[in-house]
């Protein structure tokens, strides 16, 4: 191994990674909906965090829909 680099040398190029790095959110998420992932978390051995983002990515794959019907208030 060389005690110093020449990185001038080196060509640059795209990241094939960078497309699937995750972002970071800000979300609002109930106490009890916390606990429940990180109870469930703490029986499969990961971090709650990774959880939540695999049980979406399911989501996505089995493309699951939700009916949402707010009710509008009477003014």
């Amino acid at each position: 191994m060389k005690n110093e680099y020449d990185l001038r040398k080196m060509k640059s190029r795209i990241n094939p990674y960078a497309s699937k790095l995750k972002k970071p959110v800000t979300m609002r998420i109930s106490e009890d909906v916390i606990a429940y992932f990180k109870d469930m978390a703490e029986e499969k051995g990961i971090p709650y965090q990774s959880l939540i983002n695999l049980y979406l990515r399911d989501c996505i794959a089995q493309q699951r829909q939700i009916n949402v019907e707010w009710s509008s208030k009477n003014s």
